[in-house]
């Protein structure tokens, strides 16, 4: 039996602590907040995805960063996997759009509750408001940590470095465990926050706050080259723009965003070519014939759209229907076919769903989680340069990294 420490009380955490309790190891959980689980009860909006009901060949296509690396860890505790693990602590879980898997309850504390309960039931000493503040090492091999404020050693087998990254800091994500892995002599690749809103230029986007499109389709240009597409929702935001399609492109403009203009073109009516759409306004126009412009679109767009896109046409608002011209119409068929806004900046990581980068996995056994460098010493979650899209994927890499490492100690 190990004595084994946990550094982390988030999802790769606690899951990790369960892995290594149920092989009969001493397990000690030290969260520098008051309660288990803070990043993971605000995910999914309240109601935590916990993962995504996806094949390997999917998930895999999900993960941007360093996927092969997860292959040992995915094979050790898979999306439906999980999905039993968490049916067996007594939550019931549901697939919905997207195959996104929710605890049935829609509450995210049930999910913490279950995790919570499990550990507690294994005998898990769980220290709270403990914030580990050093880790040891002595002949390239763990041996200890110490507190903040406190000089005295904690000494154990193993430790599991839980820490996450840097996103939502507000949870205790503020970079710890990228500080003990360079006291080990790892190397940190760059960081930045992914998945977050986008900060556009035009100053017309205020007009359009809390606008929600359902079924659009993007394409996102670094100059003239095209770095993303998607099609799904999205969110105007009052400086920008936001929701899952959105959040995923943020993720491909990192490289380009100090070197190339970015701009986001958005296709509000995807299901339509141009010609349909010229012939759909043209049928809006005929049952609108004798009223103004700004009176003629409420069938085809959202009202708090409509004066957007008529101060864009260059159409008069005042102008009567049936004396717009052709090409009037045609560059109105263009403007919703390709709505362009620039993007100036990324949200920050307090808006960051994940972090991108983190310890080097080159120097991290993927078989085990362990550290290439420092005997007993490993690390899961998002303290890896590992990320993926949005949709449960990200977590997914945290309960599989972290049941990893459990099992392997």
């Amino acid at each position: 039996m190990a004595n084994v420490y946990v550094i982390g009380g988030g999802a790769s955490g606690m899951i990790a602590a369960i892995a290594a309790a149920r092989k009969g190891h001493k397990v000690t959980l030290f969260e520098k907040n008051e309660k288990l689980g803070k990043k993971l009860y605000i995910t999914g909006k309240g109601r935590c995805n916990l993962t995504n009901a996806c094949d390997r060949d999917t998930f895999f296509e999900n993960v941007i960063s360093n996927s092969k690396f997860l292959y040992r860890a995915f094979h050790q505790l898979s999306t439906y996997d999980l999905i039993s693990f968490f049916e067996e602590l007594g939550l019931r879980t549901k697939i919905e759009r997207g195959n996104r898997v929710f605890p049935q309850s829609d509450k995210s504390s049930d999910v913490i509750a279950a995790l919570r309960n499990e550990l507690e039931r294994l005998g898990v000493d769980l220290r709270y408001n403990s914030e580990v503040s050093q880790v040891l090492f002595k002949e390239k091999s763990f041996y200890g940590l110490k507190l903040k404020n406190s000089d005295k050693e904690y000494y154990g087998d193993a430790v599991i470095v839980a820490t996450g990254g840097l996103s939502y800091p507000l949870t205790g994500s503020t970079g710890d465990g990228y500080d003990f892995a360079q006291m080990a002599g790892h190397s940190i690749t760059d960081l930045y926050p992914s998945l977050v809103p986008l900060y556009v230029a035009e100053p017309f986007i205020k007009d359009l706050m809390g606008l929600s499109l359902k079924n659009i389709a993007i394409t996102v240009k670094a100059g003239q080259k095209d770095i993303y597409k998607d099609f799904g929702e999205m969110l105007f935001t009052h400086f920008g723009v936001s929701g899952p399609v959105i959040l995923s492109a943020s993720r491909f403009i990192i490289p380009y965003l100090t070197s190339d203009e970015i701009t986001l073109s958005i296709d509000l009516k995807p299901a339509l070519s141009k010609e349909q759409l010229d012939d759909r306004i043209l049928r809006d126009f005929e049952k609108s014939k004798n009223k103004q412009f700004k009176n003629s679109l409420f069938h085809l767009l959202p009202n708090k759209l409509i004066d957007v896109i008529i101060r864009l046409s260059h159409i008069c608002p005042d102008k009567q229907v049936n004396s717009i011209t052709k090409e009037e119409r045609l560059s109105l068929v263009r403007l919703l076919k390709n709505f362009t806004l620039k993007i100036i900046k990324l949200g920050s990581y307090s808006q960051a769903v994940i972090t991108k980068g983190g310890v080097n996995v080159k120097e991290i056994n993927p078989s085990t989680m362990e550290s290439k460098l420092i005997k007993n010493l490993y690390f899961v979650g998002e303290v890896l340069d590992l990320d993926a899209l949005t949709g449960g994927f990200n977590l997914q890499i945290a309960w599989s990294t972290g049941y990893l490492a459990g099992i392997s100690i």
